[in-house]
Parts: C-alpha cells; structure tokens; sequence
C-alpha cells in the first residue's frame, strides 16, 4: 500500500467493498450491520474516511458510501492478503476450510508485502481460495466468479460447486457433513415453490439433501451438462 492505514480503516473498507459489490452505495445501516457497531459510530468513520487525503470513499448523507479508487485500492489488497492466508492456512498447514477465516483475519493486517509475495509464489499464485472466493491479483484485477446460486436452479439443472459464500464455521461444518464441497457436482430433484426448499442429489453420496434458501443462496455453482450425473 501507498499510504499506511489502521486496521479498522481497512476493516471497513473491506465491509463497503463487498456490499457495494451487490448494490452501487453502501447505507450507514448496512456498514454498521456488517461492522457490529452503532449506526453514528459507522456514520462517523466514513466521514472521516471521506475527508481523508486522498479521499478513501465518497458519502453523501442520504445516498451512503462508494469507495474511490483509493479506497478500494486497499480494500483489495486486504482482500488478497486474507484469501492469500487463507489458502496458506488450508493448503500448507493443513487447517479445514471452517478453520481459515479467523486466523486470516488476525494476520491479514499485519503481513508485510515481502511476505504475501512469498506467500503467493508458494502456492503458486492460485486464483481462488479454499471456499471458492476470487483472489485479487497483483494488479487488483479480480479472476471471474460464477453469479449463480443454488437457489436460483430449477428442477433437473446440474452444477459443479464452485464458491461458498459465507465465513460461517458452522454453515462450512454442515456442508462438510453432508459430502458438499468446492467441485461437488449436484442435480436437482425439487424446489419448493411455497418455501423456496430446494431437494438436491450430491453426485456420489447417498439419498438426496434438503437445503432452505438461507444457504441455497449462499452456494454458487456453474452450469454443466445433463449428461454430467449418474442417474
């Protein structure tokens, strides 16, 4: 990074980074949701954010927050140190994919650039990291990431596993119990169209899985051909 920022600037840059990736501004009630504080102490700091020099984001009162190219500057080096950590942690060091996140999170702040260099070349500059996540290039430039979700599938649609988006330890523990994982292939039997239950066949286990919405939306896949599943 060009200028030296504390953690919990980069924490919530890192927070209105990944809300604006779904929306264009970031309200101080979604930041302060996603930090755990006080919408004023939320307000607070991206004021102070916004008249940094340089600007780190743009706010207006009534329209949130957007990142300036500064700003998300650091978030995505952020961003790559975590996911870079986290891959070291699951790969390396032998940690389960529920592991890595609150490890990476200590370190994320700390490392030096000599380190996440290294660190990269080790793993050999891999593009996602253990839960399907994009890893931010050297030049921030981010791999692609699939935008559909197993809630989104229908009746006989096929997938490959491809990204699991949550940081949730227990979520991560359940679908490991249940044989889902990155490049799990899938098919689904049934959606429900009264509570948005999806019933799906994990490709090499047993019976089939029910999953609610709370995370069917949260398993990204990408599409594949019928042919793909054993019957």
């Amino acid at each position: 990074m060009h200028i030296k920022t504390s953690q919990a600037t980069e924490d919530y840059l890192k927070a209105i980074y990944t809300i604006t990736r779904k929306t264009d501004r970031a309200s101080t009630n979604d930041i302060a949701t996603r930090m755990g504080v006080s919408p004023a102490s939320a307000t607070g700091m991206v004021q102070k954010l916004a008249s940094a020099q340089p600007p780190l984001l743009q706010y207006e009162k009534h329209r949130g927050a957007a990142l300036t190219q500064k700003g998300e500057q650091i978030a995505l080096e952020i961003i790559r140190h975590h996911r870079l950590l986290e891959t070291f942690l699951h790969e390396k060091l032998g940690y389960t994919w529920d592991e890595v996140h609150e490890e990476a999170d200590q370190l994320e702040h700390v490392i030096s650039e000599e380190l996440e260099e290294r660190i990269a070349r080790a793993l050999g500059d891999p593009h996602y990291d253990p839960h399907g996540d994009p890893i931010p290039n050297r030049e921030f430039h981010l791999p692609h990431q699939s935008s559909m979700s197993v809630a989104e599938l229908q009746p006989g649609d096929q997938a490959v596993v491809v990204r699991i988006n949550t940081d949730n330890p227990d979520l991560l523990r359940y679908l490991t119990s249940i044989g889902l994982s990155l490049q799990s292939r899938i098919r689904v039997i049934n959606v429900s169209p009264y509570d948005d239950i999806t019933s799906l066949i994990i490709d090499g286990k047993d019976g089939s899985r029910i999953l609610g919405s709370r995370i069917t939306d949260k398993i990204f896949v990408d599409l594949h051909p019928k042919q793909m599943l054993r019957s």
